[in-house]
């Protein structure tokens, strides 16, 4: 479910995504722009932002199609070498989009799909983050995705941490309770009779 405050969720939902219309509709034609009238006809293709196009799909009003960043073409290209691709320009919102599209769509080898581009971009992202240098990192930066960014961010700043803790004094402290003796008491059982 969406966060109704999140605005990189906001600038997700507005991604336009291509929609053929299952039925005429009128008083519309400002969503078509080569309609002449007021209304978009049965058959129609038309670009509409991801939240209208998913809840227009729910009233089976429109069929979805396979945004571009997910076609055969993109996936050769990210099969063929994926951390060299630019996600940033397919889709800023490349994962979260893909998620959101799967159920929507024919097409179910998207899942598996983000799941290998993930992990085929992971570790490079993961071993930039924490190695980088500001000279590197700008031609690498661009080609992320948002969700590949904050990724990289959260890396980055859990490794600057590390290395602050490593470079302080005293990494390993004595406890406060382990300074103080406990009495040892010999339990005393009832005797039998």
């Amino acid at each position: 479910m969406p966060d109704y405050y999140d605005m990189d969720d906001i600038i997700m939902e507005d991604q336009h995504i291509q929609v053929i219309f299952q039925v005429g509709a009128n008083g519309v034609g400002l969503l078509d722009p080569g309609s002449e009238n007021n209304s978009v006809e049965k058959g129609a293709k038309v670009e509409l932002p991801f939240w209208l196009a998913h809840e227009l799909q729910l009233r089976q009003a429109v069929s979805i199609y396979l945004p571009a960043c997910f076609s055969q073409k993109t996936r050769n290209e990210i099969k063929a070498d994926a951390a060299c691709v630019n996600l940033k320009v397919h889709c800023p919102y490349f994962y979260e989009l893909g998620c959101k599209i799967v159920p929507l769509v024919s097409d179910k080898t998207i899942g598996s799909f983000l799941y290998e581009t993930f992990t085929s971009r992971y570790l490079e992202m993961l071993s930039k983050s924490h190695s980088a240098s500001v000279l590197t990192a700008p031609k690498f930066l661009p080609r992320l995705s948002k969700e590949e960014m904050q990724l990289f961010e959260a890396s980055r700043s859990s490794m600057m941490a590390f290395k602050k803790w490593r470079a302080g004094g005293s990494r390993l402290e004595k406890a406060p309770v382990l300074g103080r003796k406990r009495k040892t008491t010999i339990p005393t059982f009832p005797s039998s009779p």
